[in-house]
């Protein structure tokens, strides 16, 4: 579902929305200023960082990309979602749970129908179905799954 608002509409629900995730994240991903292999293999540095060179960061240069990078992860899911605009905890959740899974699997997900038909209790439920790596259950992801999932249920 394509959204028309504003642009400055979109930047302040974002903004909202990672005040609360930025935190919210980084207390999940945890944080290596060195590169390492993730559950699965992939390298990753800082707040669980991919896509950039793989190298020794600073701490402020971590938080900078953690920051940097949400933007690019809210966008799409208020793209795909836009009834989350004025829903500050459930774009928080959807973003964490987009930078965790990557924006196209956000996309296809139940999370995201759910949220587009109105039913975000079933939204908020759906998180839990994103708790495997590497095709096996990890703790870790069911853990963080059920954090997602109360941040988004709060104020419904």
């Amino acid at each position: 579902m394509a959204t028309n608002l504003p642009k400055k509409s979109i930047s302040a629900a974002i903004a909202a929305a990672l005040a609360i995730a930025t935190p919210f994240i980084a207390g999940w991903e945890g944080k290596r200023n060195d590169p390492y292999r993730d559950i699965v293999g992939v390298m990753t540095v800082c707040y669980g960082e991919t896509k950039v060179e793989m190298r020794r960061y600073s701490d402020a240069e971590c938080t900078a990309m953690l920051e940097d990078s949400l933007v690019g992860y809210a966008e799409p899911v208020l793209k795909r979602n836009p009834r989350l605009e004025y829903h500050r905890n459930q774009l928080a959740a959807a973003t964490s749970l987009a930078y965790n899974i990557g924006p196209a699997n956000y996309a296809r997900s139940t999370v995201a129908r759910r949220f587009d038909t109105g039913n975000y209790v079933g939204a908020c439920d759906a998180f839990l179905m994103w708790n495997k790596a590497g095709g096996r259950e990890v703790r870790g992801l069911t853990n963080r799954r059920k954090a997602e999932r109360a941040l988004c249920l709060t104020g419904l």
